[in-house]
């Protein structure tokens, strides 16, 4: 069972990781709102548009980090079934 848990922490761990580096690795907060920057082509004006895009930040990393090491601190918490002596 100790074993199982760690494997689960580190399983969460590299897909947290996954996770944050297929979806644009921002080192910033997370944002739900992504700004994108567009040019009017008659008067040329440059204009600022929000997007809904899911950017997951350093506080995702954060917390997949915390869930993962709490996996890990509960495989410690666990004892090893001990052997009755016959």
């Amino acid at each position: 069972m100790k074993r199982t848990l760690r494997i689960v922490a580190v399983l969460v761990a590299l897909g947290g990781l996954g996770i944050w580096l297929a979806a644009g690795a921002n080192a910033g907060w997370t944002k739900n709102r992504v700004a994108k920057r567009t040019v009017d082509e008659v008067t040329g004006i440059e204009a600022v548009n929000f997007e809904n895009k899911f950017v997951p930040g350093v506080d995702f990393l954060g917390g997949i980090a915390v869930g993962a090491g709490a996996l890990v601190a509960v495989s410690f918490l666990i004892q090893r079934k001990q052997q009755s002596a016959v």
